[in-house]
């Protein structure tokens, strides 16, 4: 009496990986995945370990847990992975005050966002052409 399964959404050369309500704006967290869009794993990985955003920690945990995932979920070869999206989401804002001078008071906000990141193994014929 259970429901039915759902059918995969990603084909069978892809693995996922999502992190929710990481603690900076959608806008800053699209610049670091936007450096990574495209890349092979590997090349994307020494990105985002060199670079000098503090949200690029959170994103590389994320890449390599779908690195993960294509590896041990999926038997995908970690050497011909590259990273096919890397997508942003807002979450909620929090919002907070900050009192100010003369009774008055300033308003602060704090977002989050979401990161999904998608691997794909690269077809072997894409290989010989030095992608």
């Amino acid at each position: 009496m259970s429901k039915k399964a759902h059918p995969r959404r990603l084909t069978e050369t892809e693995a996922k990986a999502v992190a929710r309500l990481l603690r900076t704006s959608p806008r800053k967290l699209n610049l670091v995945a936007q450096s990574i869009r495209g890349k092979s794993a590997s090349a994307a990985l020494a990105e985002l370990t060199f670079s000098k955003r503090r949200i690029a920690r959170e994103a590389k945990k994320v890449l390599q847990a779908a690195i993960a995932n294509a590896e041990n979920n999926h038997q995908l070869d970690v050497d011909r992975l590259y990273v096919k999206e890397a997508t942003v989401g807002r979450a909620f804002v929090m919002k907070r005050f900050h009192t100010r001078g003369r009774g008055r008071s300033a308003r602060i906000e704090k977002h989050f966002a979401h990161l999904t990141v998608i691997v794909r193994e690269r077809p072997e014929a894409e290989l010989g052409e030095g992608a």
